[in-house]
């Protein structure tokens, strides 16, 4: 089904329309959210503060990444150049990310989402997997395997120039921490970027198009799911409405502060009656494991 044949032109462009006041609301409210939590472990230095702080700063970055992501489409702001400049500047080099590599790849996703040459899809394409199987990726990720290979590979991928921003970022981050007399904090930071941004990136990206009804159906109905999620969900694995992926595959020039009214819009007209919908993440994390250890995977080819 086409856009157009779920919204009118009016409709589009209201669901459309950017916000400057509501782009910046989030943007501040992610990074003060990391002032915070680094401002509570430096007051209340502890075991339990750091293990806390680092499995909050994992969903902060995905949060930042989601600020990668989405002014890379250019639905945050209302001018292309402000969506540049925060994408570019403040979001990608502190996650080691380029916003521009990123920009090209991400919209090959959506172009190409549904076939078997979307270059994500070797990313869930294996899912459901034996609950074996997937503890071994929950390992690998939360003892920093799966980040010292995606680091050396975007490293690898991006080049020089995008290293010497990741650098530059962050040692603006550690300077600082260091000016206020606690540099060791910016520690927890590539920790938490190795360890537990890694298995939150994984569940987020699963959950969004893994073991769903059909991968290689061209409705986004087919293969993409929408989570519903709780709040504390949203702290760690769903922040800026990343769950409303659906409804972004649906029509992905919605800024992400308009995808839950789009999202009701949508469910009201009876369009996504046949949608995957979750309940949580608990509910999609049930989804992508087998029910037995014995059962076998669906391998399709890429080109990726």
């Amino acid at each position: 089904m086409l856009v157009s044949d779920m919204l009118t032109k009016e409709e589009v462009q209201r669901f459309t329309r950017r916000n400057d006041w509501s782009a910046l609301r989030i943007v501040a409210g992610n990074w003060l959210m990391i002032i915070a939590i680094f401002t509570a472990v430096a007051y209340w230095t502890h075991p339990v503060s750091v293990a806390i702080a680092i499995i909050l700063l994992g969903g902060r970055q995905l949060g930042i990444a989601v600020l990668v992501h989405d002014c890379g489409h250019g639905t945050m702001f209302t001018r292309l150049s402000w969506n540049r400049f925060v994408a570019k500047w403040l979001a990608a080099p502190f996650i080691f990310s380029d916003a521009e590599a990123y920009r090209v790849r991400h919209n090959k996703h959506h172009r190409l989402g549904g076939t078997k040459e979307d270059p994500d899809l070797p990313n869930y394409v294996n899912y459901a997997v034996a609950r074996r199987s997937f503890l071994r990726k929950v390992a690998r990720d939360l003892t920093g395997r799966t980040g010292l290979k995606t680091l050396r590979l975007t490293a690898k991928g991006y080049g020089p120039k995008a290293v010497l921003t990741w650098i530059a970022a962050n040692g603006l981050m550690f300077g600082i921490l260091f000016l206020c007399g606690h540099g060791w904090l910016y520690l927890m930071w590539p920790v938490s970027w190795m360890t537990t941004h890694m298995l939150i990136v994984r569940i987020r990206q699963a959950a969004e198009h893994g073991s769903v009804p059909d991968l290689l159906d061209a409705d986004p109905r087919k293969h993409t799911r929408t989570t519903y999620a709780r709040w504390w969900e949203r702290l760690l694995l769903a922040p800026n409405n990343v769950n409303y992926h659906l409804e972004h595959h649906i029509l992905a020039a919605v800024p992400c502060y308009r995808l839950p009214e789009f999202h009701a819009y949508l469910k009201a007209q009876g369009h996504l009656d046949t949608a995957e919908l979750c309940n949580g993440y608990w509910d999609a994390i049930k989804k992508l494991i087998q029910p037995s250890d014995e059962a076998t995977q669906t391998v399709f080819p890429t080109s990726a």
